[in-house]
């Protein structure tokens, strides 16, 4: 596995991995993690999508999770719009990044929407995982759940070991904003009919954080072409619930993106 490095974009620290397989071709994949992700929280999910793909694939913590530098809470309500943009730009720029497909999982997805309504031209489509465009009350009771679970000291213990010092302050920049009685008017209607690369979105059946009305809100408020999948027998977390048919629609995309 390539070796964890670290990007300096002038306003954090930033731990990534680029992964390249042997004869990749094509754009590379940037993986965008969920609220209380991180590069390692991946596991082997970029390695294997490398290889499925045939491309490279960079996946990176974002400030205040993981390895990369800690960042001062509260965090700002548009952090999904506008805060995780602007670094996911100073990561393309800091990498020299010139053709890339992004892949966002929940907060990630969001993350990953709302950059590509930015139209640059450098990114090629973008796929999305149990992705939210709005907060739904399915979104606010699946926190509130997570919230319980990490006061018990279960979820704080497994997660301790992806984030080390920036575990409760990853933990309380998510939990705190999604509850925040203010954040229940946001959402990506305005950014949504400003994309037009090709998009996947798919999402569990089970999802516990939100409803098939995220699907649906996306094939019909893009512009451009627009695939989406819900799978059965699967929840929050496609890409590890419902792997091989989640590499499978991912590697189908790519060969399908225009040349």
């Amino acid at each position: 596995m390539t070796h964890r490095q670290f990007l300096e974009t002038g306003v954090a620290r930033l731990e990534y991995r680029l992964t390249r397989p042997a004869h990749s071709t094509g754009p590379v994949l940037v993986l965008l993690h969920e609220g209380l992700g991180s590069l390692d929280l991946w596991k082997d999910f970029p390695a294997q999508l490398a290889e499925a793909g045939a491309t490279p694939v960079l996946a990176y913590s974002r400030q205040g999770y993981g390895r990369s530098s800690p960042i001062a809470l509260p965090r700002s309500l548009d952090y999904l719009g506008v805060d995780g943009p602007d670094e996911l730009a100073r990561v393309l720029d800091g990498l020299g990044l010139e053709q890339v497909l992004l892949v966002g999982h929940s907060d990630g997805a969001s993350i990953a929407l709302a950059y590509a309504a930015r139209q640059d031209p450098r990114v090629r489509g973008v796929v999305v995982l149990a992705p939210h465009v709005d907060v739904e009350p399915a979104s606010v009771e699946g926190v509130r759940r997570t919230v319980g679970a990490y006061a018990r000291g279960d979820l704080r213990e497994r997660l301790r070991a992806y984030h080390g010092d920036n575990l409760d302050g990853a933990f309380r920049g998510w939990s705190e904003t999604w509850l925040n009685p203010a954040f229940a008017d946001w959402n990506l209607y305005p950014e949504l009919p400003r994309i037009r690369v090709p998009l996947l979105a798919i999402q569990g059946q089970e999802d516990e954080f939100a409803t098939p009305a995220q699907l649906e809100t996306i094939a019909r408020e893009v512009a451009g072409p627009c695939r989406t999948v819900l799978l059965e027998h699967c929840r929050h977390f496609p890409q590890n619930q419902a792997r091989p048919r989640v590499l499978a629609l991912i590697a189908e995309f790519l060969a399908a993106l225009p040349g």
